[in-house]
């Protein structure tokens, strides 16, 4: 499994493991989670995705109960913070929001540590954009827990190049990625300059959603499953890692967040390493998503 470097403390997996639906498993037993680390970890995916909303507030503590020293030892830990919404210990709240004030990073992130049972996260993100950021106090906060040792890096999540920027002009540490959402269903961040920002910057983006939610595999986009499945007959795998070979070939170094609780595709997600993806084939699928030859 290849890794990237998102800057000088930390190392990552090309393929991510996706755990928001980590909660929502009929099995939740520490046994179980464990189980789907090992498969990661068999395929050389070590970097799991987290965010403190995911489950109703629980997917982290549901990762925290399966943690050991020797998983800590070997995985790299992602999480996000902002979103309050009107579920578990946010329960009271009147009204989905944002959250980016420093009382909240700092709150979130203890919270983050404590459910996982770990003493530090490898990347923090600002999970959504907040209209009411102030960019000095947020970008503040952000430069305190990595000083701290809390967390190792920090980035965001859902930011278009303006707010990137804003945030950054704040900040002495510098962003590590953005997890944008991108698919063959979802590729406007391939002409919109959302990647082109991040290329300049030379900065990895992760990409969450990379199979469009399922919506690859249904009928309203037949004809693009059948070119999938074409090019994945010819590899020797499955239709879905067709789908990321066609994200992984870009030189932007994307980095797919994938989440399944079914632990045989957990242990197939490096498949997607095995595909050829030459620029003519990228163009096949990406004017089949298109539904038009490009001009």
């Amino acid at each position: 499994m290849d890794r990237i470097t998102l800057n000088d403390a930390l190392e990552v997996s090309r393929l991510v493991y996706g755990m928001w639906r980590l909660g929502d498993d009929t099995d939740t037993s520490a046994d179980h989670v464990r189980n789907k680390i090992a498969a990661c970890l068999d395929q050389g995916i070590t970097t799991m995705d987290q965010a403190d909303i995911y489950g109703g507030y629980e997917a982290e503590e549901v990762l925290g109960n399966a943690m050991t020293s020797e998983i800590r030892n070997k995985i790299e830990i992602v999480t996000k913070c902002d979103i309050v919404a009107p579920v578990g210990r946010y329960a009271d709240a009147r009204v989905k929001y944002y959250d980016t004030s420093r009382a909240h990073i700092l709150a979130s992130v203890d919270h983050s540590l404590r459910l996982m049972k770990i003493d530090h996260i490898d990347l923090l993100l600002i999970h959504r954009p907040d209209p009411l950021m102030d960019h000095h106090e947020t970008g503040a906060a952000l430069d305190e827990v990595v000083a701290s040792g809390k967390v190792r890096a920090v980035g965001v999540s859902n930011f278009r190049p303006y707010d990137w920027d804003l945030l950054q002009s704040a900040m002495n540490t510098k962003l590590a990625t953005n997890q944008i959402e991108m698919s063959l269903l979802c590729h406007e961040p391939f002409v919109n300059g959302d990647l082109a920002h991040l290329q300049r910057l030379g900065v990895s983006p992760m990409a969450w959603s990379p199979l469009g939610g399922g919506a690859l595999f249904d009928g309203s986009n037949a004809g693009l499953r059948s070119k999938l499945q074409s090019i994945g007959k010819a590899a020797g795998v499955e239709d879905s890692a067709v789908a990321i070979a066609w994200l992984l070939a870009h030189p932007a170094n994307i980095l797919p967040v994938l989440g399944t609780n079914n632990l045989d595709r957990i242990a197939s997600i490096s498949d997607a390493a095995k595909v050829q993806m030459d620029r003519e084939t990228w163009f096949e699928l990406y004017t089949e998503a298109l539904g038009r030859e490009v001009a």
